[in-house]
This record gives C-alpha cells, structure tokens and sequence, in this order.
C-alpha cells in the first residue's frame, strides 16, 4: 500500500465533529499558520524583569522631539512613563491636603503593623488608594519620621476623613522574631540561644486585625537553618511552598511592613498629604453600575452613578505633540510634558487638563491626526444648564483646534463642538482609520469625518443591530479593521459585514461574559495576524487568545496571559503585558522568556480524525517518515543542542470510542504491545524513519513540543498503512 501523506487545511476548525472535519486541523495551542503550515509561535523576552503596579490594560508608544523612546503605561493601580526597562510613576495628584494629617499608630500586641490616619481635609478616600505624606515627625519605636515621609497605600477606610496605612520598617520585630526579606525567601532572626534544625516546623501567631480577613497563625518549613536565623517556606500537608516576595506569605502577611511603636504621636500634627487619582478595579465586578449586568445589563461603562474608581480601570492615550494626553474612564483628562530638559522629566506627574470648558468626566479620548483636534467620546459638558458634572455617555465632544484646554463651542473663531449619536445607549470606544474615526456605540457603528467649519465633524451610520465586546476589541490591519463582538466577530472594509470564524462556537462557549470589558484586541503586522485576548468561562482574569491570520484567512487559539498588546513600529517586536505585571516583547525569543530564566513553551497541535480507506477496515501503521523543519531554534550556548517535537498517532474504532480504546479485544503482538495504545514517537532534526504499531479505524495525528530551545514548523509527514483485518 503507498505511503500516504498526512497533509491538512490550514486553520483550525471547531465548527463540526471532529471526523465531519476529516483533513483539517481541529485543537491548537501556541501553534501559528505560515504559507498553510503550522508552526510554533515565537516565543517572547523581557528587557527587565522589574514590574509595575497593578493589571495593564492600556499601552502607547511615542518618540520625543530628543529622541526617547517611550510607552504610557496605564493599570488599575498606576500611570506610568516606560524607558530603557524603567517604570516612572506619573500617576496625577487628585488632591492636596496641608497642615490637615495626624496619625495614631496601633500599639495593641503582638505588634504595631498599622497606622491610622486622620485627615480633615481628605476626601472620595478608596482602600487601595497611594497617598503620600510629607513633614510628618516620629511616632517613637520603629516609626520614624523618614518611614512616614514615603508613599503608602490606604488599607482601610474608617471614615470619610480617616484611613489605615501599613508602617514600613526594615527589620521589624515580632514577638522577638526579626524580619527580613531578600527577592526570594523570607529569613526570620532568633533570640540567641534558639536550636534551629532543617525539616523543623515553626508556627507564628501574626495577630488579627491585619488586612484581608487571613488566619495569621501559620506554620512554616524551616528550608535552611544557620545558626540563629532560617529561611522559611509555607507548607500544605507537609510540602513546603517557595515563600517568594510575589507570593501570599509575604504580601498576605506583611514581612517587610510591619513595626512597632512607643507611644500613639500625631506625627508632628502638620503633615502635608498628597493623593493620587482614585485606583480602579483589576477586574469587572457586577453590581456596582447602572443596569448591573453583562452589556445592556453592564457596569463597565457606568462611571455616572457610581464613580470611575470603582469600576475597572481602562486608560485612553494619545499624542499632542511629544505631550501625552491619558485618561482614566470616566474621569479627567490629564497631560504630561517630558520637558525640554537633557533626559525627559521622569521626576513630575501628569497634570489635570483645564481651560474653557474643558470636560472633567470623559470616558475616552483620542487626538485627531487630520486636524490636531483633541476628541472625548463619552463627556460631561461644563457649560451645560443643570446637571455640567453629569457624563453623557452618547455625546462626543471636541477641543478647538491646536488646543487641548479651549472647549468653548460658543467661541466662532473655534472649531470645538459637540454631537450626540442616536443609536445605543453609550459609546464603547473608537478607532481612528484611514481618513475617518470609526466610534462604536454599544448597538452601532459610526463613520466620523473631519470636514472643517462650520460643521468640522461628520457622522455616517455604517451598521446598526451590532455589538462589541470592550472598548479595545478593535484591531485595524492594512486598511481593514476587525472587531469582536458579544457573540461573533465583524470586519469593516467599505461595508460592514460578519466575519466568518471556524472556532466561534468553540470561543463563545467557553468564554466569560461577565469580563468582556478585559477583551484585548491587537495586531501582529510580521505575521499579518490579529489577536484577541479574552478571559475563559471559569476565569476572572485573561487566560485565553484567539487568532485570525487575514492573509490565509484561517484561525487559530490557544492559551495565554495578555492584558494588554501594542503592535508598534517604534520598537522592534510587538509589546505585551501580562497577568504577572511585567512587559513583554513577541517574536524577540523562542522561549518563555518572563520567567529566569527562560522556560520552555508548551505548544502542540492535533488534527481531526482521518479514516483508514473508508473507514470500514483497520489500518495497522508500521512506519512514520516525518517531514519538520527546525529552522530559528537555539542550537548553540546553554539552551538546548538538540531541538525535538513529538509525534502522536491517536487511534480509535469509532468517533464514539475514546482515542486508543477498543470496544473489542486489542490485538497483541510480543513482547506483549496493543496495537490500538496511543503512541508517542520523539522526532529530532535528522530522524528518518519512526517505526510504529498502532491499529484503528480512525486515527488523528498530533505534534507537540516543550523543550527548550525548540522551534519547528511541521510540513507534510507520511505513515505507511496496510489493512489489518474487516469488521
């Protein structure tokens, strides 16, 4: 019998049975399609492992007139200017209070963790708000004046003008034991005299009234002792944990913050106090907004009855110039100059934009290209009769041209207007396109145009009866833009129309609706793909992707912890966020380069079923002759010598049997081997020929790899079958 080929469609198809799908490929992860084949995709690096504060949902690139290369960060905790790997908190003041703070610090035993704060000029206060204090005096103890003078993030809010921060002291003690904490371990210092043995258990009583509601009496594996003092980690059922600066011992219990005080001071009594913009949420929680619920019924979008703090933090930048404009959803907008300096002005904060009329409430904004004109999409209006604080989230208004502060429609000599859109009940986002805006609305698509006066703006409804997921599932790629929507994805190119998607049902039955505010939508030019990231039926957080290449027109998903993407020319490989708060960079590696050091990536891909002749007789495989190209792995250094994949033939008699299981008895050969058992075979650069014995009906064929170093692209492999019996 000849050899016969094992060559499928290009794509991935979830849209039938896997044998109704023969020849085509049917479950994917981490595998990408190029010229029709599948391939591992690239892997990614870091430039620093330094993170930042808080879940990133929004990034932008630009360059200065000086020549810095930088990226606005926006997450629910922090604003920040990237450079050189560097993360610059610009996050804007809100507030300033003078003469205004006192503190009380808590002496109650084992320890004194917590400080209340008292401020009478402090308002809109949010556990997980920053605030810091200045001029402020010892408390006695641990608490020194040059520990107070710091940062620090609200706990608790007692009052409307009264809060708990955590005291920072270094080697704070507890019940005579020292604390502290290098990057990897936490290491405890005792009382001379204490016998400390490897594989002991130490059981410490924290205390109650620490934040998070915790049991703070916990044991401890003792991992290393050295005379007075041992590194711990956290056991379960006797396993020790890796107690780890990121990990719940160490941030759930407070190592490094903890102190003690002498006495209850007010802390000089005169301490100046700064607050940052209020936080937002990292996830979208339900119940907080207008119509509580998923879209129609959603909360994302409801910063007019409940405050944007509350909801979760979406960021909206843009250029003026080398100044960045950003703005939180739902609240001011905000400007930040980097200076005419040498190095750009790291040391300041973005500031509020204020002038004529200036829209204190936007939900995003954006700068036109064409016209230098600065748009909201969602805003109050200042000058409006009755309610100017209240944000209309169907108006979109603009600035005066060449102006960020002048939003005075009255003024003639302007171009700054206004225009509320009809269809919808709030304005989603908006993604400016070749020679027009295109402003969805949470049942429409808008085209806007730049025409100059007196109209300056124009408004074509382009579809109606359509959805979107968030305000940035939208991706535009060689003048095309595509969108997903709440339950199927679009494409706009002159006309809107539904793109067709061979994993829809795949995706949408295994999807979040009650995060689709957190969808992530992004290109990658190199590859002529588009990305979505999105979170899974039972996750909180973005664990999913799903691709469409528009030059083959296939698709493809997998698994993967992106907050937020930029494919941006400015920088050499596309820029990712994900769930662990640090910065990525695609394409640049072959490995999972956000760990250290870098791990291999988990990627396989696994064909429909193909049936032996026409199903109606076994087939017995002897032989595998592979066809795979290692081309772009690492072959020389430390990472690896020998790059491998592995082959696997699952067999099955019938698409309601389970791979390599026989409803009849299996047929055995010595020493001893089923022919029906699932079959793994290690395929290496110059393996020839793989001998098998594998029996069934039908059969799906997969390729998988997590080695490091590894990078392959699959061509067409053949398996030499003869007929092994009718049934």
């Amino acid at each position: 019998m000849p050899l016969q080929k094992l060559q499928f469609r290009p794509g991935v198809n979830r849209e039938g049975t896997t044998l109704a799908n023969e020849g085509g490929w049917y479950d994917c992860d981490k595998v990408r399609f190029r010229s029709g084949y599948p391939e591992k995709i690239g892997g990614w690096a870091v430039e620093t492992y330094a993170t930042f504060l808080g879940l990133c949902r929004s990034l932008w690139n630009w360059i200065t007139l000086k020549g810095f290369n930088l990226m606005g960060v926006g997450t629910n905790s922090k604003f920040y200017v990237e450079s050189g790997g560097i993360y610059y908190d610009i996050t804007p003041i809100r507030l300033n209070t003078t003469n205004n703070t006192t503190f009380a610090a808590d002496t109650s035993a084992p320890f004194s963790a917590f400080i209340t704060v008292t401020d009478a000029g402090a308002s809109s206060l949010q556990a997980g708000d920053f605030v810091t204090f200045s001029q402020a005096v010892s408390l006695g103890g641990n608490i020194s004046a040059a520990i107070l003078n710091q940062e620090y993030q609200i706990q608790t809010v007692l009052t409307g003008t009264s809060y708990t921060i955590v005291a920072r002291a270094a080697g704070a003690s507890i019940n005579g034991v020292n604390f502290t904490v290098n990057t990897t371990t936490s290491t405890l210092s005792f009382p001379v005299g204490t016998t400390l043995t490897n594989g002991a258990t130490v059981t410490l009583v924290i205390g109650a009234g620490a934040p998070g509601g915790l049991n703070y009496t916990t044991t401890y594996y003792v991992v290393n002792a050295a005379g007075t003092t041992c590194q711990l980690a956290l056991t379960s059922g006797g396993t020790p944990i890796t107690l780890t600066s990121q990990g719940i011992g160490l941030q759930a219990l407070y190592f490094t913050v903890e102190s003690n005080a002498s006495d209850s001071g007010n802390g000089g009594g005169g301490t100046d106090a700064a607050y940052q913009v209020n936080t937002g949420y990292p996830i979208y929680t339900i119940g907080t907004g207008w119509g509580a619920g998923p879209w129609s019924r959603s909360t994302w979008g409801s910063a007019t009855s409940t405050g944007f703090g509350l909801q979760l933090r979406l960021w909206s930048q843009s250029n003026f110039g080398e100044d960045l404009l950003f703005n939180p959803r739902g609240g001011a907008i905000y400007r930040w100059q980097p200076g005419s300096g040498a190095v750009p002005a790291y040391g300041t904060r973005g500031t509020q934009v204020s002038g004529t009329y200036t829209p204190t409430q936007v939900n995003e904004i954006m700068v036109s290209d064409s016209s230098r004109i600065v748009i909201a999409f969602g805003a109050n209006d200042p000058m409006g009769v009755g309610a100017p604080t209240t944000l209309d989230p169907m108006v979109v208004r603009w600035s005066a041209q060449e102006s960020y502060t002048d939003w005075d429609p009255t003024d003639i000599t302007t171009q700054a207007g206004d225009y509320r859109l009809s269809h919808g009940s709030e304005i989603v986002g908006a993604l400016q396109t070749r020679q027009e805006i295109n402003v969805w609305t949470d049942a429409a698509i808008y085209a806007m145009q730049y025409l100059g006066p007196p109209l300056v703006w124009g408004f074509t409804l382009l579809a109606d009866n359509i959805s979107i997921a968030s305000p940035n599932a939208m991706a535009t790629a060689s003048g095309v833009v595509y969108w997903m929507g709440v339950d199927k994805f679009y494409v706009y190119s002159g006309r809107v129309e539904t793109l067709p998607c061979s994993v829809r049902t795949y995706i949408y039955e295994d999807i979040n609706r009650d995060q689709f505010a957190q969808v992530y939508a992004g290109t990658n030019e190199g590859y002529s793909e588009v990305w979505w990231f999105y979170c899974s039926k039972n996750s909180n957080i973005i664990d999913r992707y799903v691709i469409f290449n528009y030059l083959d027109r296939v698709w493809y998903y997998g698994t993967m912890d992106r907050t937020a993407w930029l494919d941006t020319p400015l920088r050499q490989y596309p820029v990712a966020t994900t769930g662990k708060n640090l910065m990525v960079y695609h394409e640049a590696a072959v490995d999972d380069g956000s760990t250290n050091p870098p791990s291999p990536i988990s990627t396989y891909i696994q064909s429909s079923d193909f049936d032996i002749g026409d199903g109606h007789n076994y087939g017995f495989v002897w032989r595998m002759i592979p066809d795979i190209t290692f081309n772009g792995s690492n072959t020389s250094g430390t990472t690896t010598t020998n790059p491998e994949v592995n082959f696997t033939v699952r067999p099955r008699q019938n698409p309601g049997s389970a791979y390599s299981a026989s409803n009849s008895p299996a047929v055995q050969s010595a020493p001893a081997q089923t022919y029906n058992t699932t079959t793994t075979y290690n395929v290496q650069e110059f393996t020839e020929i793989v001998y098998t014995r594998i029996r069934g009906r039908q059969m799906a064929f997969r390729v998988s790899s997590n080695t490091p170093g590894t990078q392959w692209q699959l061509g067409t492999p053949r398996i030499d079958v003869r007929p092994d019996g009718r049934r």
